[in-house]
């Protein structure tokens, strides 16, 4: 401290110490140094913010392409960088992304074209980028951004059909793909994908910041002569992956299913860090998307009885159906938490749904052509995707019974029907009448006519359905089906090692299975006496794996065949018990029986319940009034005519025996004189009787249904 400062502090401080001032002025100037300081290091934060913005600046130019989805205006999305209004293509929804908004891609029609005679040619080094969560997997190879032409010149950034990722230029007229392992996309999740290019030297895949495949590469790219790109659709019609038959599948046009959110390009090769650093700038978050299960109905009515409805599957499906509200039916009961579905997605072969929506459909008739090259796979309505030759209606509908009409063309992957007729133009059609009684249990009758089916030709082909999710040891026991014939010779069918191959010629005598669902209630069919069963068993391996096929049921396909290899969406499995049924001639038409349901029996009560239907015990009526046409096996009912409009009662003797048991039957009467009736069992009124009157041209019929077991003589009277 100089003389002239301490000769100043000395003026200002008497009655003070001078050490204790002196002390507080170099407190003053350490501080003054210390805030120096500060102001340097914000000096430094400054330039170090300057430098970072002018370099985000300059990787901001170096963009040649982006989408952000932020704002949508007459089905368009600017492209940041040139300024274009993009158009969006089918149906979709902006929603959610990974930042701000994203663009929801239904699978089927959205799509995103940029047109632009000067975009930018990306050069020797790019990158491409873009965020995905998928809601199920491409039906094959399809792009998050592609710029390719039909010469196989451009680039793309793919998503294949078992959850890969892969990076793929056009080299020397070929494609070029860095590829990583399958299911490298898990479903409904947000993922960050990455493709870089460096000419003459690699190909590179980055998921989520990491590299997950990476590949030498030789030469430079061909850049398409055709400007602009499109996202989230193939470029042109494809066949699916792991299909059938070649000759039964049609290319077609699809796309990602799931949300897509910045999608860019970068005109330079960005190094792992800097992939791995603008990954982790993204706080995680999850998207707002479910598996697409099978359909449930939201509200059960308490009652037995058949309803028009329009079933909910998912907004992307549902939008491509031009349908109003009442294109599908439902049938419910009072006494089972059970469901008969007649679905759009199942082209409305009849499904039997148990209390945990575990779904059994059917096969229809199927046939098919071993002409040779000009054969177009099978012909069945599996392959009548839009439902054009496939239809439901509701006959009847009352307390005591349901009849449901499904009416169907075989149908081709080229939307042909079969043997058509040259002359006429009319080819087979087939008539399914389901009649359901309140006990969840009833008649399949499928109806042809006369030489127009001819052969090749199969009738039934058991088909449980999977959930995405869903792998068959979620649906199935061990022992996956039961059969059995009607003296009760019964056997497993199972999934077991070294299963034996299967043998069509080995038709056995069986006549009942019952699928062993993981449910309280289970399916099962009962056939005619002379059914002939082809059972296959199951490899053990495949007990913990999502098999079948996934081109039906909902695919949009047009494939007679795909091989499930991934739980991402519903397929069929099992397939087997496959019966050939007794075949019965009428004048001009030809049909057959099956009595199907879904219940909580025991396998030896189902056989008990499907001898009821076989064997029926015979009926005797008392007086003239009413005539007996026997027991109806393709109604599972008792037909009887009224011959006095004036009648007053109507006593039957049921002849009921061990072999020959009444197990909940059911009466129509033709020509019945009033709008209901009282029933009486041995005298005393039936429980629970179901009663109903269907009005026809000819006149009223009456509709009896008893829930009742007998196994001796039981007699019932039926009055006005």
């Amino acid at each position: 401290m100089d003389n002239s400062l301490s000769a100043s502090l000395g003026k200002k401080t008497i009655g003070f110490k001078p050490e204790i001032k002196i002390n507080k002025i170099e407190n003053k100037i350490h501080s003054n140094r210390i805030m120096s300081k500060v102001i340097k290091f914000n000096q430094s934060i400054l330039l170090l913010l300057i430098i970072t913005v002018f370099s985000l600046s300059l990787n901001a130019q170096n963009y040649i392409l982006s989408w952000g989805f932020e704002e949508s205006q007459n089905r368009s999305v600017v492209e940041k960088i040139s300024g274009i209004a993009d158009t969006l293509e089918g149906n979709f929804s902006i929603v959610e992304g990974m930042k701000g908004k994203g663009l929801k891609l239904d699978g089927f029609t959205t799509c995103l074209k940029h047109d632009d005679r000067k975009m930018p040619v990306a050069g020797d080094e790019f990158t491409v980028e873009a965020w995905i969560t998928l809601e199920n997997y491409p039906w094959n190879w399809c792009p998050v951004l592609t710029t390719e032409n039909n010469e196989t010149k451009g680039y793309r950034l793919m998503i294949g059909p078992h959850g890969q990722v892969s990076m793929q230029v056009a080299i020397a007229e070929q494609w070029v793909s860095c590829t990583t392992e399958r299911l490298m996309l898990p479903l409904r999740n947000w993922m960050h994908i990455v493709g870089v290019y460096r000419a003459g030297k690699d190909l590179t895949v980055y998921v989520n910041g990491e590299m997950q495949a990476q590949m030498p590469i030789h030469g430079k790219i061909n850049y398409s002569g055709r400007a602009g790109c499109v996202i989230g659709m193939v470029a042109h019609p494809d066949k699916p992956s792991d299909i059938h038959r070649t000759w039964g599948t049609l290319p077609q046009y699809f796309g990602l299913t799931g949300i897509l959110d910045e999608v860019k390009v970068y005109k330079g090769a960005k190094s792992e860090s800097e992939i791995a650093a603008e990954y982790k700038s993204y706080p995680p978050k999850m998207p707002d998307l479910k598996p697409h299960r099978l359909p449930d109905i939201e509200k059960h009515p308490g009652r037995f009885g058949a309803f028009y409805t329009k079933l909910k599957y998912y907004d992307g499906w549902d939008n491509l159906w031009p349908v109003e509200k009442d294109p599908d039916i439902v049938v419910c009961f009072d006494k089972l938490p059970v469901k008969v579905m007649f679905w759009r997605g199942i082209r409305y072969g009849t499904s039997w749904v148990s209390e945990n929506n575990n779904w059994m459909s059917d096969q229809s008739v199927e046939a098919w052509d071993d002409a040779g090259n000009d054969a177009e796979g099978c012909f069945e309505h599996m392959q009548d995707r839009h439902c054009r030759f496939s239809h439901v209606r509701i006959i009847e509908n009352t307390p005591a019974r349901v009849v449901v009409h499904w009416r169907y063309a075989p149908v081709s992957a080229y939307n042909h029907t079969w043997r058509v007729d040259p002359k006429t133009g009319w080819e087979c059609w087939i008539d399914e009448y389901h009649y359901i009684y309140p006990d969840a249990v009833g008649i399949r009758k499928v109806s042809w006519k006369k030489g127009t089916l001819g052969f090749p030709r199969q009738f039934q082909e058991s088909l449980p359905l999977l959930h995405p999710g869903q792998v068959e040891s979620d649906l199935l026991h061990k022992d996956f089906v039961h059969v059995s014939d009607y003296k009760g010779n019964r056997r497993p069918v199972s999934y077991v090692e070294n299963p034996k191959p299967l043998d069509w010629n080995n038709l056995e005598d069986y006549t009942v299975q019952q699928y062993n669902f993981k449910s309280e209630n289970k399916p099962f069919i009962c056939f005619e006496p002379g059914n002939k069963m082809v059972l296959r068993e199951n490899n053990i391996v495949r007990y913990n794996e999502h098999g079948g096929c996934n081109h039906f049921p909902v695919g949009q396909a047009r494939c007679d065949g795909r091989t499930s290899t991934t739980s991402d969406r519903p397929s069929h499995c099992g397939s087997f018990p496959i019966s050939e049924p007794v075949i019965h001639e009428t004048e001009d038409r030809e049909y057959w029986n099956g009595l199907y349901g879904i219940n909580d029996l025991q396998m030896e009560e189902v056989v008990n319940l499907g001898r009821s239907w076989a064997y029926a015990p015979k009926l005797k009526i008392t007086g003239n009034d009413f005539s007996s046409n026997g027991y109806d096996m393709s109604e599972r009912c008792y037909r009887i005519v009224n011959n006095n409009p004036n009648s007053k009662k109507l006593d039957i003797v049921i002849s009921c025996s061990a072999d020959s048991p009444a197990i909940n039957p059911a009466f129509v009467v033709n020509n019945w004189n009033s709008e209901t009736a009282t029933v009486l069992v041995n005298g005393k009124p039936a429980k629970d009787a179901r009663v109903g009157v269907q009005h026809e041209l000819e006149g009223d019929n009456l509709v009896v249904f008893l829930f009742l077991e007998k196994n001796e003589p039981v007699t019932v009277t039926i009055e006005p």
